[in-house]
């Protein structure tokens, strides 16, 4: 897929207000531990993350999302009743029903025209909600749009530590080991056709592509009040899954690799990150990392990397910028930007 008239005006994010090292949890599931003979600091060993943040017990996801929506319209200099859709792309919803956008919509003040609903898929969730902005938008139905989300780690990090602690088992550990990378924040993507005139640092969409394969859908499953996730597996098809889609990256926007002169990838840890760079022929001072302090935070963490990239001056004005998100599923997509 290709665009001619679709920019990102702004990405704006929250992030819950506690830190939660590694070093925590970990003493926190010391009876397992125990139980294997495992020493500590092996879960930052593993994957690379210190520490994560998690929001306040019981605190709204609609909440945190309208917080990053109104810092995002802020940044594109638009009204909420701008927007021609909005939609709420969380592994983690408020309820089944409504929508979970209905919430965010009513916080920010939406206009009654507006589309509003929420798109689900795993990690990928805010970059689905991209494309199918970028598609009303490309398509003349709407000049503007915005991708919410907001994850919420703590919850499902509770329940699973006391499954730890009960089943103590080496096969439980390695199920659930990255249940505990997990961390909390909230994100809002605008895009808009460009004729607002208050972005002060509007990025072009050029195009993406999607690559599926499903045989590989039940390599991380979250319930209701537990996530089993065999990262081993799903690292090796993921990558795999990973260099295709590149591949198509680059056939679809008629591009050679090193035209690309920054990527942003999803924030899984650090085995993750060194293997689908060197996968991808990437070099990894071409990427910008956020794990290390802020954990996988799902749909969040993608896009929040990429605004904090921009922040610290890492995402250059005229850059060509990929986005390289996988999810489980397994799912890919790409994104190719000019910043």
């Amino acid at each position: 897929m290709k665009y001619t008239k679709v920019f990102i005006d702004a990405i704006a994010y929250e992030l819950g207000p506690n830190v939660v090292t590694s070093s925590e949890l970990e003493k926190r599931i010391t009876p397992m531990l125990e139980a294997l003979h495992i020493q500590p600091g092996q879960l930052e060993a593993l994957t690379g993350i210190r520490e994560r943040r998690w929001w306040d017990p019981g605190f709204a996801l609609s909440e945190g999302a309208a917080r990053a929506g109104r810092k995002a319209l802020a940044q594109a200099g638009l009204a909420a009743s701008d927007l021609g859709a909005l939609a709420y792309a969380g592994v983690c919803r408020e309820h089944s029903e409504p929508a979970t956008a209905t919430a965010v919509a009513a916080a920010l003040g939406t206009g009654p025209r507006a589309t509003v609903y929420d798109v689900s898929n795993a990690c990928l969730g805010v970059l689905n909600g991209i494309i199918d902005i970028a598609n009303r938008i490309e398509l003349g139905q709407i000049r503007a749009g915005m991708v919410v989300s907001c994850e919420s780690s703590r919850e499902i990090n509770d329940s699973m530590i006391s499954t730890m602690n009960a089943d103590k088992s080496f096969e439980c550990f390695r199920l659930s080991i990255a249940t505990l990378t997990g961390g909390s924040g909230a994100v809002a993507v605008v895009l808009t056709d460009g004729s607002f005139g208050g972005a002060h640092n509007r990025h072009k969409l050029l195009g993406g592509v999607y690559r599926a394969a499903c045989e590989h859908h039940k390599l991380c499953i979250w319930h209701r009040d537990h996530m089993l996730t065999d990262a081993t597996a799903a690292l090796k098809h993921g990558v795999q899954l990973g260099k295709q889609t590149w591949a198509d990256l680059l056939a679809e926007l008629n591009m050679r690799p090193e035209e690309f002169g920054k990527v942003i990838c999803h924030q899984v840890g650090g085995t993750h990150r060194k293997t689908i760079l060197e996968t991808l022929g990437i070099p990894e001072e071409k990427e910008f990392a956020t794990y290390e302090y802020l954990g996988n935070m799902g749909t969040v963490a993608l896009p929040s990397a990429a605004a904090i990239a921009d922040e610290r001056e890492f995402l250059l004005h005229g850059d060509n910028v990929a986005f390289l998100g996988i999810g489980s599923g397994l799912n890919t997509i790409m994104l190719g930007i000019k910043w």
